[in-house]
């Protein structure tokens, strides 16, 4: 062993630093062979690296959130605000928020808002396909903040607000749980209002084949009956191919329904272009049922996708389009 490490030094004999490294493991563990099993090591690493990178790239998400929440603690701070703050005191903190994550669908994604002109200048109710994850509602969030203004409040699932540390973030984007009183209480007070009709069962069970699963709801229809404000349908191109999930296990499934928490696993963050398509508003009319509405948003929701999503929705394909040097027309 010792003839073999001066080799690695001095020695007529050139080595390359992987071989001497492991004369000098074999020397200080005192195991024959070593180098086998480094090179079996290296080749687990190798093949398993492309599943370690699907898993692992979802966590960007989350620690974007985490970083929101500690701009938000350190923006609180700086201004000596206390639990009660008004809308202009946190109006510099939703630049800064909307600039980061606008900043993230830019660089990853190359992302895009089309139709932001079918945005009413008063209240209005959003309702749009819920993707593996929100995040490019966040980048719509972030985008029209910028450009318009304007923050779009959101309805969200109870299990968000069980988040540890989320209570500042949510505060200050304006993300309502419900109930319907409270959603037509921020249309009538002159806000943009989205949702997701399909919440947390669509972002997880649905697929490639981007399956709107609404089943029978109908009270985001209600609201904007009761509020008197149009719906804008709303949908985003490859989301579904940036965050994918394992949602065709039927054990997972059925897990899912039993307790309505979302365990079903992500996998993905795949830098796909992603663009986001506001279509023409549903104006409010006086004598159309709850029931109606809702079919002809999910219509309306259903035209975007046809429209603007190859489908099945392919990720090699989606990831090809961020090479694409012309915009796609709205």
């Amino acid at each position: 062993m010792t003839g073999e490490n001066e080799s690695c030094t001095g020695g007529p004999i050139s080595v390359s630093y992987l071989t001497c490294l492991t004369y000098i493991l074999e020397e200080w563990t005192g195991v024959e062979h070593i180098g086998d099993y480094l090179s079996y090591a290296f080749y687990l690493v190798w093949l398993l690296f492309p599943l370690v990178v699907v898993f692992v790239l979802p966590g960007v998400i989350i620690l974007l959130f985490y970083i929101s929440i500690l701009l938000l603690h350190v923006y609180k701070r700086k201004n000596e605000l206390k639990e009660a703050y008004s809308h202009d005191v946190w109006a510099a903190a939703r630049v800064m928020l909307a600039t980061l994550w606008d900043g993230h669908g830019r660089i990853w994604h190359g992302y895009e808002l089309h139709g932001v002109e079918n945005i009413p200048q008063g209240p209005g109710l959003v309702v749009f396909y819920h993707g593996a994850t929100p995040v490019d509602y966040i980048y719509f969030m972030a985008r029209l903040y910028l450009t318009k203004k304007r923050n779009c409040h959101v309805v969200a699932d109870h299990f968000v607000f069980r988040l540890p540390g989320f209570k500042i973030l949510l505060d200050v984007q304006g993300v309502l749980h419900g109930p319907k009183e409270a959603c037509v209480s921020t249309l009538k007070n002159g806000h943009l209002l989205a949702i997701a009709p399909g919440g947390v069962r669509e972002a997880l069970f649905s697929d490639e084949m981007y399956t709107i699963l609404w089943s029978n709801r109908r009270g985001f229809a209600q609201v904007a009956i009761d509020a008197k404000v149009p719906i804008i349908p709303m949908f985003t191109q490859n989301v579904r191919e940036g965050f994918r999930t394992l949602g065709g296990i039927k054990m997972l499934r059925s897990l899912y329904e039993r307790i309505r928490l979302p365990v079903v696993p992500l996998y993905g963050g795949f830098p796909v272009k992603l663009r986001t398509f506001i279509g023409e508003p549903i104006p409010y009319e006086p004598n159309m049922t709850a029931e109606e509405l809702a079919e002809k948003a999910k219509a309306a929701v259903q035209s975007l996708i046809e429209k603007h999503q190859k489908i099945p929705g392919n990720i090699f394909r989606a990831l090809m389009e961020r090479f694409q040097t012309h915009k796609k027309e709205d």
